[in-house]
């Protein structure tokens, strides 16, 4: 599959509780070409980073507690907000100690997690297409299920984002049908906005990233492989985005009976964060 476990010499009585600690980090840790492990989360999980294929900047993978080469996993990939960075996901959400404290608890399942990073530096204030979409469905996604023991299929992949995170994960999930199960739009929006890729688009490039418009048109394929959408809203947090246009898309998406969950979360405080924890949980649960 890719994935090494590291093999230890047997402890022998003149080990001390020291040597046994290093020893059992050893057994525990995985070598996924291109990625160097950087923290151990509370209940087991291994947090990596590296660069993927296609992309500028350094991401992360998640790995759950126990985690285990013989299993299969479901994969989240994790799109950030932009202008941004993947650590948003690591330092202020939290990823590792979250998943694995949920994990544990049995509120969800065993899952991998991947984090890319779209633009050259995290003041790229684009969109999640051109380029990274490319390195996303042509690079990241294939990797991924080379290198580690994913679940096949659509039913194995969730993409989800954070604002143009959001956006880019339902316009990616939309444009590219049969390639992720469950879609998540955490405060995101539902057309392209005029920058990059989009700065000179003209019309057909526009429409054919627009998900009000895409889903008409691959409604009957998404609902073929039962993909469901899970959408959520806070208040405004920028000028360019409204809140509005989140229960508008649901709306969209139930009158083509497409499943849907949507919430809103009214309040400033920890906005990202429920949202954040709540989708995970939605689409995990066992």
């Amino acid at each position: 599959m890719g994935v090494i476990r590291i093999s230890a010499p047997t402890p022998s009585a003149g080990y001390f509780c020291g040597d046994i600690q290093i020893l059992a980090t050893l057994i525990s840790a995985f070598v996924i070409p291109g990625f160097s492990p950087i923290a151990d989360e509370p209940n087991g999980g291994q947090l990596l980073t590296g660069t993927f294929a296609g992309t500028a900047r350094p991401g992360f993978i998640y790995l759950p507690p126990a985690f285990d080469s013989s299993r299969r996993y479901p994969v989240v990939y994790l799109l950030h907000g932009l202008p941004g960075s993947p650590s948003e996901y690591i330092d202020s959400l939290q990823l590792g100690q979250f998943a694995d404290s949920e994990i544990t608890s049995g509120a969800m399942r065993p899952f991998i997690a991947i984090v890319p990073a779209a633009g050259t530096t995290p003041h790229y204030g684009g969109e999640w297409a051109g380029p990274w979409e490319t390195a996303l469905i042509k690079e990241i996604v294939p990797w991924v299920d080379a290198q580690l023991p994913t679940v096949a299929g659509t039913a194995g992949r969730i993409l989800a984002g954070l604002s143009a995170g959001g956006f880019g994960a339902v316009n990616i999930a939309v444009r590219h049908p049969g390639v992720f199960g469950a879609v998540e739009s955490w405060s995101g929006y539902f057309q392209p906005l005029h920058d990059a890729p989009f700065v000179q688009a003209d019309h057909a490039t526009l429409a054919a990233n627009d998900p009000t418009l895409l889903v008409r048109t691959e409604a009957p394929i998404l609902r073929a492989d039962r993909v469901r959408f899970f959408v959520s809203t806070g208040p405004y947090h920028s000028h360019l985005i409204s809140p509005g246009s989140t229960p508008g898309f649901a709306q969209e998406l139930r009158g083509l009976r497409l499943p849907v969950t949507y919430r809103s979360y009214p309040s400033l405080q920890g906005e990202w964060s429920k949202q954040f924890d709540e989708g995970l949980i939605w689409a995990l649960a066992p």
